[in-house]
């Protein structure tokens, strides 16, 4: 891996930076940044806009228009740096932090809760200018049905406009592999990073990038989704908070539908489309809940969360399926994962086997206090319900072949619960900086003769769902109670990036 690739893309190029102006405020400067993104990114469209019409290229000069806002901030300590129990906006050391910006009407309320304390505590000098990263022109085109205009082609296109480019679009930082020299990256995810996941994001959820919540389950089963509408639709009846709730397609649903028109748009989605779709219950007051159906595996474990990540959630929950490894579990049992055996083989190089992922104190007592409030279960009854310990994610699906092979690891770990994505969604949450936890139900176990048939799956699907599903939502609300708390220092490294 060369220099290049290797430093985070903010840097690079940074002698082709236009001028940078100071801001007197994080608001202020967000003002800039928006109005430096917005002209970069007209700019890109207009001359797409003639291309197609004409087939004029943009002349140099207007390429050069081309270009993500770049902020930067200074930090110049009179003394050593005072110590902050806070997991998030501070600094580790003196110097110049820097990064790209897109979208930055959208990220507001992101920026300004990471700015505010940077200024207001350490005295933090802000300066917006424009960056040398340039602004894809796939990223600024929302549909995409314009580029078939005019016989253009995505070579033709590529030859005169910048195009996404792997160079430039990598998760260095957050993995600890950049270098730097006279500045340091200001945030895990830079502007080209984060536009490549929020088009990913739309092709594999099926829905706008921006009806992402801030607080997201992670399911590996469709029924989940068939509760989760019917709670949604409840909630938009009965809570004045609840703004509206967004289907795969964008399909929206408001409060002016009756309930049976509700049911009967909500029923005819076409989610089968996409590959991974999402679900978005969205508030007036903010935190909102998505789920996401990610279905099975630790390849789309990754892949969801490698994007949704860039939108720097609250938590994401894993609520699916597991097989149990105990006699003395019942087919709808609780797992609530307190350490993971991984067996993914998907994050090996970049968060290595030897890397202990931590469980969130803060995650781990809410879906155990969610539990006791949705089951009514105490004591005793809560313990048999309800089993904390080791899950083994395997990417196969069909491990018990391998028994032979597996059943040392499983007894030497004390396992208690197998499945394909917990581990996965763990250690992306630890790798990411995204707090995570994960509750399973027992559907099934194939050690003790229980193996999954359909007439006896569809008996505790039936009964397990609804409940699994309110828990998830029980633990996202008790969390928002205190959400700050909830951003653990031990997600952090001691060389961190100073924005959450």
């Amino acid at each position: 891996m060369n220099e290049e690739r290797i430093r985070p893309p903010a840097l690079s190029g940074e002698s082709l930076s236009g001028p940078f102006e100071r801001a007197s405020s994080p608001a202020e400067a967000i003002d800039r940044l928006t109005e430096l993104y917005e002209e970069g990114a007209q700019a890109l469209r207009s001359a797409v806009e003639r291309f197609l019409a004409d087939g004029a290229p943009p002349s140099a000069a207007t390429r050069a228009l081309f270009r993500y806002p770049q902020l930067r901030l200074t930090y110049r300590p009179n003394g050593p740096v005072a110590p902050n129990p806070r997991a998030y906006a501070k600094f580790s050391e003196a110097g110049v932090y820097t990064t790209t910006i897109t979208q930055p009407a959208e990220f507001r309320a992101y920026l300004l809760e990471q700015l505010e304390p940077l200024v207001s505590e350490y005295g933090a000098l802000i300066e917006v200018g424009v960056g040398a990263q340039e602004i894809p022109y796939p990223y600024v085109i929302e549909s995409g049905d314009e580029l078939a205009r005019g016989g253009a082609d995505a070579a033709a296109l590529a030859r005169y406009f910048p195009v996404p480019s792997l160079a430039n679009i990598g998760d260095e930082t957050a993995d600890g592999e950049f270098v730097y020299s006279d500045s340091r990256p200001l945030a895990l995810f830079d502007a080209p990073r984060t536009d490549y996941s929020l088009r990913r994001l739309v092709h594999y959820t099926g829905s706008d990038w921006r009806a992402m919540q801030p607080w997201v389950l992670l399911t590996n089963y469709h029924r989940y989704v068939d509760q989760f509408v019917h709670w949604g639709l409840q909630q938009l009846r009965a809570d004045e908070g609840v703004e509206k709730i967004l289907l795969p397609g964008n399909v929206v649903i408001g409060r002016s539908l009756s309930p049976e028109e509700a049911e009967v748009k909500a029923m005819a989605v076409a989610w089968h489309r996409f590959q991974m779709p999402a679900y978005h219950l969205i508030r007036t007051d903010g935190p909102g809940v998505s789920l996401v159906n990610i279905g099975v595996g630790p390849a789309n474990a990754k892949n969801i969360t490698d994007h949704i990540a860039v939108l720097r959630p609250h938590c994401w929950l894993m609520v699916g399926h597991c097989a149990g490894l105990r006699q003395s579990q019942v087919i709808g049992d609780y797992v609530l994962a307190h350490a993971y055996l991984r067996r993914d083989n998907i994050l090996d190089d970049a968060v290595p086997l030897m890397m202990p992922i931590p469980a969130i104190a803060e995650v781990q007592v809410a879906l155990q206090e969610a539990v006791a409030k949705v089951t009514g279960d105490r004591g005793d009854a809560l313990k048999r319900r309800l089993r904390t310990g080791t899950v083994v994610t395997n990417d196969d699906r069909n491990w018990e072949l391998r028994w032979t092979q597996e059943r040392r690891l499983i007894n030497i770990s004390r396992a208690i619960a197998v499945d394909m994505e917990s581990a996965t969604v763990a250690t992306q949450g630890f790798r990411l900086r995204v707090p995570y936890g994960t509750l399973l139900c027992v559907s099934d176990k194939p050690l003790h003769g229980e193996i999954k048939l359909p007439g006896a799956a569809n008996a505790f699907y039936e009964r397990a769902i609804g409940e699994h599903l309110q828990i998830g939502i029980a633990a996202i609300r008790l969390l928002q109670m205190n959400d700050a708390s909830l951003h653990s220092r031990k997600l952090r490294s001691f060389d961190e990036p100073p924005f959450r």
